[in-house]
């Protein structure tokens, strides 16, 4: 059975940082990403990788402030996020994909049950 846990998420203030840890068991993965989702709008990307982290790809919000990475051997991908904005405040989601890599929501067949974010001014 695959499943992806979440965990890592608080609340912070502005300007500080947090890091996310998302562990798959039941398999490996090829491509491993985070999305975010606040109340009554869509799942919005916020980055996603690649194995061997050759292929790295973030959303626009989130560039130069969060960075992903991926320890292979604990299958596990984690989120580091800098300079925290209230903006920031979300459900973060781990996901996971053995194909491909994408920016979409339908291009991810496997999700977390989803880790709070809560960032104050």
């Amino acid at each position: 059975q695959v499943q992806l846990v979440e965990s890592g998420g608080g609340l912070v203030q502005a300007g500080d940082s947090l890091r996310l840890s998302c562990t798959a068991s039941g398999r490996t993965f090829g491509y491993m990403a985070w999305f975010r989702q606040v109340p009554g709008k869509g799942r919005e990307f916020v980055a996603a990788i690649s194995w061997g982290a050759g292929n790295i790809l973030y959303g626009d919000s989130v560039k130069g402030r969060f960075t992903i990475s991926r320890h292979n051997v604990q299958n596990t991908v984690y989120l580091q996020m800098n300079n925290l904005k209230p903006e920031d405040t979300a459900v973060y989601y781990c996901a996971a994909e053995v194909y491909a890599i994408s920016t979409i929501e339908s291009g991810y067949h496997y999700w977390g049950q989803g880790i709070q974010v809560t960032v104050s001014s």
